[in-house]
């Protein structure tokens, strides 16, 4: 597993691991609100990324994210 503490290394390695091959790959979001964390992890079994956010920054960008990775999944052909 490997935690990545750059947001901005993260997207775009998530991405990249997300259209790599579609069909294998999973997407989580966890919130923690006692601890005001955000948990994204991606993985497709081989390759895990993890990120962990504590701002509400990190929530807005984790909320963007998904969105652009549930288009992908609506674009699907």
């Amino acid at each position: 597993m490997v935690n990545i503490v750059s947001w901005d290394d993260f997207s775009k390695r998530a991405e990249e691991l997300y259209l790599a091959d579609p069909g294998r790959v999973r997407f989580t979001i966890k919130y923690r609100e006692s601890d005001g964390e955000v948990i994204l992890k991606m993985t497709d079994d081989k390759t895990c990324l993890k990120y962990h956010g504590t701002t509400s920054r990190d929530v807005k960008r984790a909320e963007k994210f998904s969105s652009l990775i549930m288009r992908y999944m609506a674009s699907k052909e």
